[in-house]
């Protein structure tokens, strides 16, 4: 059940990542016309939630560094905001949907960036994944529309060493441990 047009080490990152997104973007009921503001837009969560927010027709804000800045345009992003240089729960822009794909904010915090009745997630009581969200991201990567970004791929041997990259929190999209 594999994308066709990806590799192994591309795959992986489907289930947890892509899934993910998915799940929480269909709990936002996204929809169309819609605003959404993703914080930690350049990790795996966010990497993916940008995507398939394009796909569903929606206006992203991403939040991440400036040196992340080309990568989340590239993949969709419309604006960007410097998380180091700007709070961004201070802006004066109002979004229907607030996503916290790096767990660092709250509703309360986020309430006046919040359009009536919008909605502020993060990653926690997600829906029951079903076998019809994996083909569906499946048919979405095989038509191009979306695509894992991978920041290093890690031996088995390196797995210690994949860890502690990934706790300092700077890695772009995905790390994968490969297993021969």
């Amino acid at each position: 059940m594999k994308p066709e047009n990806l590799s192994f080490e591309e795959a992986a990152t489907i289930p947890a990542g892509g899934l993910t997104a998915l799940k929480n973007l269909q709990k936002a009921n996204i929809s169309k016309g819609q605003k959404i503001l993703i914080n930690g837009a350049s990790g795996s969560l966010g990497t993916f939630a940008i995507q398939l927010a394009k796909y569903f027709g929606v206006e992203v804000t991403a939040v991440c560094s400036e040196k992340n800045f080309e990568l989340v345009k590239s993949i969709g992003a419309d604006k960007v905001i410097d998380y180091t240089k700007e709070d961004f729960t201070k802006i004066n822009e109002k979004y229907d949907i607030v996503y916290d794909a790096v767990m660092k904010s709250t509703k309360a915090k986020c309430k006046r960036i919040l359009k009536e009745n919008g909605i502020f997630f993060k990653n926690s009581q997600l829906p029951k994944t079903e076998e019809k969200d994996l083909l569906f991201l499946k048919d979405i990567i095989e038509n191009g529309e979306m695509k894992p970004v991978i920041d290093r791929i890690y031996s088995i041997e390196q797995i210690v060493e994949a860890h502690e990259y990934v706790d300092k929190g700077h890695k772009k999209g995905n790390v994968v441990i490969k297993i021969d």
